[in-house]
């Protein structure tokens, strides 16, 4: 039996991912987001969700850049630190002993320790309520090797423990089940 409840942010699990900004290093920060997610393939699109409140909105609604770090089982600590500690008060590159890398594209910094990062260029910015959403054109993806396929060339991230968000609790995904499609292939 299914019970009423209240209206709520309820789509879980989520990535939970490190966004970089800043310029340069003098303004460098990161900021923990789940409020994130693809909105269009061609031409490949994304979103984060930031509370105006926070240290890194001004940052980077000023360079209209920003980087989407995906996180790691060993990355839970300084992803779980990086949103409860402001940037006001912290270095957190510094402090977490993270290294701050050269984008290709946007002069925002990658984290050299996330296995896949996203330069992304805000469109638009919309103000949602609690968040202000941006909608953002990803102009280039830096995927570390050891993921990358060398067969295919394809990016394979089984194996680099991603972690999510659900509810208030970071977890890493589970074992792979199939593959898109895998459930009307035809069996030989």
């Amino acid at each position: 039996m299914k019970k009423d409840w209240k209206p709520g942010t309820m789509i879980y699990p989520l990535p939970a991912v490190l966004v970089s900004s800043g310029a340069n290093e003098k303004e460098f920060n990161l900021l923990t987001v789940s409020w994130v997610g693809t909105i269009c393939t061609n031409p490949p699109m994304c979103y984060i969700s930031v509370r105006p409140e926070r240290f890194s909105y001004p940052i980077i609604k000023k360079n209209m850049e920003f980087v989407i770090n995906l996180t790691t089982k060993d990355m839970a600590y300084v992803t779980d630190w990086c949103g409860v500690k402001s940037g006001k008060d912290h270095d957190k590159f510094k402090e977490m002993n993270l290294t701050p890398g050269k984008a290709s594209i946007v002069k925002a910094p990658i984290v050299e320790e996330s296995p896949l990062c996203i330069e992304c260029r805000v469109r638009e910015i919309i103000s949602l309520g609690s968040h202000d959403m941006f909608i953002s054109d990803v102009v280039n993806v830096l995927a570390d090797e050891k993921y990358l396929n060398p067969s295919t060339g394809a990016f394979e991230l089984e194996g680099a423990d991603l972690l999510v968000y659900s509810h208030g609790f970071y977890h890493e995904l589970g074992k792979l089940i199939g593959k898109f499609g895998w459930s009307v292939q035809k069996k030989k």
